[in-house]
């Protein structure tokens, strides 16, 4: 009676999170600041982010108190089985700079709506939007050493997650980053054989079919692809434009990235702001150079602009671009987009599936059977048809093949943060 006039766990657990989400949007402007400056993308993004961000907070918060199990049908009489699900237990989270709130929140959420604790490390390069949305979460009572963080260097980090993957304790890694150190972490937690959540590098394909809306389609890749400067997961690598539209499609789409505005963070009126680092800036100048060195042209953009700001990149369209090139295999991470001719369906399925990469594809078609056809045969864990943006709170987010597995988001996220346990009661009688 006293555990029922308290409430019960699940429903204080959602109260100290929904208060939490209270809390980041009542100080959403300070947090975008805050990212905009630490990140780079353009103020008006860094409210996008926070706003993304409580979405998966409020979502969790709200699947705290659904963590159903099942009663299984019994096989005999005087038995009962039933299926309950329990906090899978510590959670360490590695997140990384691109989304320094929402990457952070929607694993801290989940972890704490299952009821694990959480130690967690942001990227070396963001750890201020992490601190301060933990401050916010002390703030709304979430107890002291219920949710933790780590700060560290590039240098300090294999050290503090080394202690994490040799701690028998540490019970799941959920971790958004390279495919490379995704890789690391599964063999390395495999002794103790942690649970993982692992979402990884991604090699995007955009298909433009000769029957899109072409007006759509160039919009739907303008929002996928440079958003956040092109620093994003699911970001298009490839754009592959049927040869009957691929001249009209490349037209429209130069005009559009060439009115980008790229300016400092602080500009009201800039689109793309700094990469987040000179190595970032390094890839993006090398992917470009080596396209234009194997034949492609360049429609837009294709420069540094240091006058602008030390890691700042023109937005830059290559033409004609084939798979000899490195923007065809390697996550180029930046405002780069490659088109790529094809003749026909069975031949960009092919080529967009060339890849040990399965994050997040993208295609326009008005053909209904095509639709179906060509997203039943892309190997990724999402698909967008006719639209651009992709991720929401009540959708699962991850990958299959190299871009790794689990989910976030949804309530396929919460899953991963627990554990299905099943229980046999025998001796009820006849």
């Amino acid at each position: 009676g006293e555990d029922r006039a308290a409430g019960g766990v699940a429903d204080v657990v959602a109260g100290l999170v929904k208060r939490w989400h209270a809390l980041i949007l009542a100080n959403a402007d300070d947090l975008a600041r805050l990212i905009s400056r630490e990140q780079g993308k353009p103020l008006a993004e860094a409210r996008g982010e926070v706003g993304y961000g409580a979405s998966y907070v409020e979502w969790f918060a709200e699947e705290a108190v659904r963590t159903y199990g099942d009663m299984i049908p019994e096989p005999v009489r005087g038995k009962k089985m039933m299926v309950v699900k329990e906090p899978v237990g510590v959670v360490a989270a590695i997140t990384p700079w691109n989304f320094p709130l929402a990457m952070i929140a929607r694993k801290i959420a989940p972890a704490l709506a299952a009821g694990c604790t959480v130690v967690a490390k942001p990227a070396e390069d963001t750890p201020l939007t992490a601190l301060a949305l933990v401050r916010l979460a002390e703030e709304a009572g979430i107890p002291p050493g219920v949710l933790n963080i780590v700060t560290a260097s590039r240098v300090r980090t294999p050290e503090v997650v080394g202690a994490w993957l040799a701690d028998a304790r540490v019970r799941k890694i959920t971790f958004t980053g390279s495919t490379a150190v995704g890789k690391s972490l599964a063999r390395d937690s495999a002794a103790t054989l942690k649970k993982l959540s692992l979402e990884l590098g991604g090699n995007a394909p955009f298909i433009v079919f000769d029957d899109a809306d072409l007006d759509a389609a160039v919009d739907g890749l303008m929002v996928s692809k440079f958003r956040n400067g092109g620093q994003t997961c699911v970001s298009p690598n490839r754009v592959y434009v049927q040869e009957a539209v691929y001249d009209d499609f490349a037209r429209r789409l130069a005009a559009r990235v060439a009115a980008l505005k790229v300016a400092p963070a602080t500009d009201p009126q800039a689109q793309i702001g700094p990469m987040i680092n000179a190595r970032a800036l390094a890839k993006i100048a090398l992917h470009v150079e080596d396209a234009l060195a194997k034949g492609a042209t360049l429609l837009a953009g294709g420069k540094a602009l240091p006058e602008i700001g030390p890691t700042c990149y023109a937005p830059t369209l290559l033409g004609r671009a084939t798979g000899a090139m490195l923007i065809a295999h390697e996550e180029t991470f930046g405002p780069v987009a490659g088109l790529f001719a094809f003749k026909d369906e069975a031949d960009v399925v092919a080529l967009a599936n060339d890849t040990p990469f399965g994050l997040a594809a993208y295609f326009y078609a008005r053909d209904i059977a095509r639709v179906w056809r060509v997203a039943d045969q892309l190997e990724t864990g999402i698909v967008g048809i006719n639209e651009g943006a992709l991720a929401a709170e009540m959708a699962p987010f991850g990958g299959v093949k190299e871009s790794g597995y689990g989910r976030e988001g949804s309530r396929y996220g919460l899953d991963d943060y627990m554990h299905t346990k099943y229980l046999c009661m025998g001796g009820l009688g006849t």
